[in-house]
Parts: C-alpha cells; structure tokens; sequence
C-alpha cells in the first residue's frame, strides 16, 4: 500500500500596502487626466477665440482711435451710436438679402448634388473632387471672373442677354441685381463643400432601409424624402447654421465685386462686415467698429439659436411618429 502525500500549496505572496498619499495620487489621475487631454483645444480657443472677443468688447467700450490708441471711457455710447446710425441698418438689410439669395438655393443645389452622387455613378472620386473646385479657388480668382461676366456695358451675361433683344441689366448700380450677383459668387464656391458634407451623411444611411421601401412599392422621390431627409437633418442643421455664420460674415465678395467703389454707389450692396471695415480702416474709429462686431455676433448667435431651437422640435415632432414599414423591416434584417 502506498501513500501519496500532497504537497501544500505555495503561499501567496505577502501583498504590499498601498499608501495613502498613491491611493489619492490613482484617484486625482482618473479624474483630472481626461481635462488634461483635452485642454490644448481650450488653451487654443481662450488664446485665438475667447480673448479677442472679450478684448473686442471692452474696446468698444473706450473712444478708441487707429493710429491714437485708447482714448476715455464712453460706456454704452458707441452702441447706442451704431444703432442710430442709418448705414448700419442699410448694411444690416443688405447682408440679410445676400445671405437669404444665397443659403437657400446653395442648400436646395447642395442637397440635389449630393442625391446625385449617392446613385451608382462611373467615376465617384472624379465628381465627387470636381465639385470642390470651386471651394479651392480663391475668392480674387472667383471675383475677377464674375465681376467679368456680371460687368453692365461689356459684361458677358448682359451680352448674352443682347442677343435675344433683352435690355442690359446694371449690375453694379441696381440693388436687386447686385444681391443676385454677389449671392452668385457665394453659392458656386460653397455648394460643393455643402454637397459633400451632406454626401457623408446620406452614405451613413443604412442600405437595407431604402430596398425594404423599394419593396413596399415606394419610388426614388418618396425615399428621398421620407427616409433620406428625415435620416439627414442633423447634418442639415449643421450646414444650415454654418451657412448662417459664413452668409452674415461675408466681406470678400462685395468687396472684390467693385474694387473701385466697395459697397456700391449709395451703399446698395455694403454688408456689415464691410461697414465694420470702413469703420475702422477708413474712418479709424475702432469704438464704434468693435461695437458693430459684437451686434453682429449677438445676431448670429440669436439666429443660430432660432435655428437650433425650430429643428429641435421638428425632429421631436419626428421622433413621435410611427415608424414605416420599411424601417421596421430593415430592423427585422439586421437582427
């Protein structure tokens, strides 16, 4: 008979004893590591973002001069000066009617691009790079050209115009013609970059969704809007309110479409930002200039929020409707 004797398992090793002052240093790790990560971006906009707004608001605040400096403290009065003053009302309404001849046809053209170039096209990456050409191109380059073709005696649309007997159009020294013109300019450079970002997200869109619609019966425009759309409109908003900051912003265009009277004769397409450049550029009264930027970031932002505010309850108002069959059936395949 034989005995088998077991050999006692080896002890674990002794643990070592965190000390407090670790334990704390562990715990402060998890919680402030994240913040460390992310605060360049945060240096970055207090330094580039932050400090040039606030040093723009206490500027206006102060009689201040271009080539004297800061003068004394006036309070509110630049303000109060600005919106009695008749040209920034006038500039006011000229930006409003370029930014609306512009943003809603770009986005009506840019959510058509972008449905075209989710077909099944030869060539995707040849289309899709060509539309963006125009966003590559300077706004000098674009402004030489258009200010070319929408000239008033040798203007290349007015002589097109010639040929079927239509009068001339004055570009430059009507009001309504000036706005298309300039919006003209805006929208060939931005409908592209728009169509891309939409394009992005119709591609996020899952397949399955539109073959069970296509199923059930229905055609390409009742996916479009029905699926494509509804799946889209957080994109669209982000291009809406991108659109609305860049429309409110533009200088460039009406700048460079009359070098040698900008805003026009009696200022029928001075936007405000090109006010604000007269203002302190030309009559060096920076005061009164910083005042028309921080009323013109208060209107962006009060649009920006109508914006965000309108699509929030839209898509609330979506959120609790019923699915469609096609939905529910290309939830039934992918589970």
């Amino acid at each position: 008979m034989t005995v088998t004797l077991k050999r006692p398992a080896p002890a674990a090793p002794p643990t070592r004893a965190v000390s407090p002052f670790r334990h704390r240093l562990s715990a402060w790790d998890l919680k402030f590591s994240p913040y460390l990560y992310i605060s360049p971006f945060f240096l970055l906009f207090a330094l580039v973002g932050l400090f040039p707004l606030v040093y723009t608001f206490w500027v206006s605040l102060h009689d201040w001069h271009l080539l004297k400096g800061q003068g004394e403290f006036v309070g509110l009065a630049n303000f109060t000066n600005v919106l009695q003053d008749r040209f920034f009302w006038n500039s006011l309404g000229n930006t409003m009617s370029i930014f609306l001849l512009s943003a809603i046809p770009q986005l009506i053209g840019a959510l058509f691009i972008a449905a075209v170039l989710d077909q099944n096209l030869r060539a995707k990456t040849f289309w899709r790079m060509s539309i963006l050409l125009p966003y590559v191109v300077t706004p000098v380059a674009v402004a030489v050209i258009f200010t070319n073709m929408f000239g008033e005696d040798p203007g290349l649309i007015n002589n097109l115009l010639g040929n079927f007997g239509i009068d001339p159009i004055m570009w430059r020294t009507d009001t309504l013609p000036s706005h298309i013109a300039i919006a003209t300019m805006v929208n060939w450079r931005w409908t592209g970059y728009n169509a891309l970002i939409l394009l992005a997200a119709m591609q996020a869109v899952p397949r399955d969704i539109y073959e069970s619609a296509a199923i059930d019966g229905a055609g390409a425009f009742r996916r479009f809007f029905s699926i494509t759309l509804p799946s889209i409109r957080p994109t669209m908003i982000f291009v809406i309110i991108t659109s609305t900051i860049g429309g409110l912003q533009i200088f460039a265009e009406p700048r460079l479409f009359d070098p040698t009277d900008p805003g026009g004769p009696q200022r029928i397409f001075q936007t405000t930002v090109l006010y604000l450049w007269e203002m302190g550029f030309q009559r060096n009264n920076f005061g009164k200039a910083s005042a028309i930027a921080w009323l013109l970031f208060l209107i962006i932002v009060i649009i920006g929020l109508i914006n965000f505010s309108i699509s929030k309850k839209i898509a609330s108002a979506d959120a609790k409707k019923p699915r469609n069959r096609a939905q529910c059936r290309a939830e039934g395949k992918r589970k």
